[in-house]
């Protein structure tokens, strides 16, 4: 009997689910280090992944045949040795829509509104009006990375009334963007936002993106958000813009090194809003996760095609 493992703790009705989808496939559910040795070499399907899982997924004796991971990004999967072994592989890309664009629009009116010193004068027992307070309204966003979490952000920017500035490898339009620019006019685009949103995947090409060169492209005074990855910023430089004031602020979610290291300058930047790469995370994620992979399952015992989210090797993503 062909068999599924699922690395990630399931509920009962989740479960249901999978076997209700997939009868003749034999359900195995826990975690790596409590599975019997080979389980996971014994998979068709292997639903999660670790760097714990690798020797045994992808050793001569596996059967496995397709990976949903739990995460958007993939830059840190053996992409290389999956594409040798003919594995298929899955993410979780459009689980992150809501809860990554919820997470960038608090720490804009956070920042807009000062609710950041608010929070820390709170702790103080201290009244403070003290501060310049600003509106999202009738500012320029830029979106660098517009997939379904761009397009999401972009949406609720209109709402505010903001224009709405994106950029896109392919350079595609979106219902939701006012003007679109390609991944080489990353700088033009740069130098017109009050607000720049990096939600780019780690790719060789995006890894350093932002350097001097492309603090020094945006726009003087402006706020600079990460929810993208870590290492597409230079920390140094970033640094730099923030200090000299090039950057009015800055709001974080991902870093180069994680977790930060506590002594870190970024911690004692007032003019810095971090969460410890939270922004993802939601109370229905593994509903989500659920509901992309089902989709692909019901393909998948069709002999077809997956519909959704196969990682194509060559661009890494």
């Amino acid at each position: 009997m062909p068999t599924i493992v699922a690395l990630h703790e399931l509920t009962t009705e989740q479960k249901q689910i999978i076997k209700d989808t997939a009868p003749d496939y034999e359900l195995i559910v826990g975690k790596y280090k409590e599975l019997p040795s080979g389980t996971v070499a014994q998979a068709d399907i292997l639903l999660g992944w670790s760097s714990a899982v690798k020797e045994e997924a992808l050793n001569g004796n596996s059967r496995v045949r397709w990976i949903q991971v739990w995460s958007a990004g993939v830059d840190r999967m053996p992409l290389q040795e999956l594409k040798q072994n003919h594995v298929i592989l899955t993410n979780a890309s459009g689980v992150h829509g809501i809860p990554i664009t919820e997470q960038i629009f608090s720490m804009l009116l956070a920042y807009t509104r000062n609710l950041h010193y608010a929070v820390r004068y709170q702790t103080e027992n201290r009244w403070d009006k003290s501060g310049t307070f600003r509106e999202l309204h009738g500012k320029t966003i830029v979106i660098v990375g517009v997939g379904q979490i761009g397009s999401t952000t972009a949406k609720v920017a209109q709402a505010f009334g903001m224009k709405t500035i994106g950029v896109r490898r392919s350079g595609k339009s979106d219902p939701h963007i006012d003007v679109m620019y390609t991944t080489e006019q990353l700088d033009q685009a740069l130098a017109e936002g009050d607000f720049i949103i990096n939600i780019l995947p780690l790719t060789d090409e995006t890894k350093g993106l932002y350097d001097t060169g492309r603090f020094d492209a945006m726009k003087e005074g402006a706020f600079f958000v990460n929810v993208g990855r870590g290492p597409s910023v230079d920390t140094e430089a970033l640094l730099v813009a923030l200090k000299s004031g090039k950057l009015s602020g800055a709001g974080l979610d991902v870093y180069e090194q994680e977790p930060l290291p506590s002594d870190h300058p970024l911690w004692d930047m007032d003019n810095v809003i971090m969460t410890p790469h939270t922004a993802g995370d939601t109370v229905h994620y593994n509903d989500r996760v659920l509901d992309i992979f089902i989709e692909n399952l019901k393909a998948y015992r069709q002999g077809v095609d997956l519909p959704r989210n196969v990682i194509d090797y060559e661009k890494s993503y």
